[in-house]
């Protein structure tokens, strides 16, 4: 299999069309109402690049392990997919030059991450991709904060806060993957702990939010559901079938995660509207 394999006639078209949404040069004016319309989703955007950094690390350290190496060549394949139609998604729109600008640097990120995973995986390019991973992650977040500011909404908020979680959940399976390749730290560890403490707070923040339908409370029922899953593989002991169960679980959580953002990215249209 060629992992990533980089296309670099599609990786700059990609590049010159955002920059050209950064300078102002496509999509019609920024009016406020147009906007508003779209700032819900380009917050869900800009937060599932988060998420997908971190799954994209997590399923190149599964295959180096070789746990269910053909599930996670299926993750590589959807998670490259969902970020490039994350960045046409925001194409759409003529978001203000600093807007834009964090939106090219996570683009930016990605070129440099699917760049590192040309060859099948090593301990070194899986460390090598881990770093870059957190890399984009920390440049979707800004663009994910900026977004939310200009929303002006509490419901704009819990879009990405919602969103969040899916970023928090792949990381800590990142992480875990990491552990048994010995390629974690100190560091790692403190994050994992840090990681699930931050997705049991923003879970409880997220029922207690006076935005609710009974879509959403379905969702975060059965996110807190997955959780309970999720987090009881966590902290099995790290051999094959602990690592299984955490690829597996990962991805059911991600799944129940993306729905409730959705959900929530439509409220907002809602109230906007």
């Amino acid at each position: 299999m060629k992992f990533l394999a980089h296309q670099p006639g599609r990786t700059a078209s990609r590049r010159a069309l955002l920059q050209a949404v950064a300078l102002g040069l496509l999509a019609p004016a920024f009016t406020p109402a147009h906007a508003q319309l779209a700032l819900s989703t380009a917050i869900n955007r800009t937060g599932r690049f988060r998420a997908m950094s971190q799954r994209i690390a997590k399923a190149y350290c599964q295959i180096h392990l070789n746990v269910l190496p053909e599930q996670a060549r299926s993750v590589l394949t959807s998670s490259r997919q969902l970020v490039q139609s994350g960045f046409e998604d925001l194409s759409r729109v003529q978001w203000p030059a600093e807007l834009g600008r964090l939106v090219t640097e996570v683009q930016k990120q990605f070129a440099t991450l699917e760049s590192a995973m040309v060859m099948p995986p090593t301990r070194e390019s899986v460390a090598a991709v881990a770093a870059q991973s957190d890399k984009m992650l920390a440049a979707a977040q800004l663009a994910t904060e900026a977004f939310e500011k200009a929303g002006k909404t509490g419901t704009a908020r819990l879009v990405n806060l919602a969103g969040r979680q899916r970023a928090l959940a792949q990381r800590l399976a990142k992480n875990y993957f990491l552990t048994a390749a010995r390629l974690d730290g100190k560091a790692a560890q403190e994050q994992m702990k840090a990681d699930a403490a931050e997705f049991r707070q923003s879970m409880a923040t997220l029922v207690s939010a006076p935005v609710s339908t009974p879509a959403i409370r379905n969702e975060l029922a059965l996110g807190d559901s997955q959780w309970l899953f999720f987090d009881a593989a966590l902290q099995r002991k790290v051999d094959d079938r602990g690592l299984e169960v955490v690829a597996t679980t990962s991805e059911r959580l991600l799944d129940v995660m993306d729905r409730l953002t959705s959900l929530y990215d439509a409220a907002l249209k809602e109230v906007i509207g």
